[in-house]
């Protein structure tokens, strides 16, 4: 009988492989990912403004690779 785990570390330790659900408990701290540089609040009062600021946003998620640019 064999078992075949879904989260398992590949052999070499270079890769960790979850297939199952990956839960972070509240306190615990994940480093290494990107994260996108601060974006104030809009305080635009036109839709031209707000336009600005959601693009300038928008930008921000590409530049850091947390979103894709096509």
């Amino acid at each position: 009988m064999s078992y075949n785990s879904k989260n398992h570390m590949e052999q070499g330790g270079e890769k960790w492989v979850v297939g199952g659900t990956l839960e972070v408990l509240p306190g615990a701290k994940v480093t290494g990912l990107p994260t996108a540089t601060y974006q104030a609040d809009s305080v635009a009062t036109t839709v031209e403004g707000l336009v600005t600021d959601f693009n300038a946003l928008l930008a921000k998620l590409k530049a850091a690779g947390l979103m894709a640019d096509e």
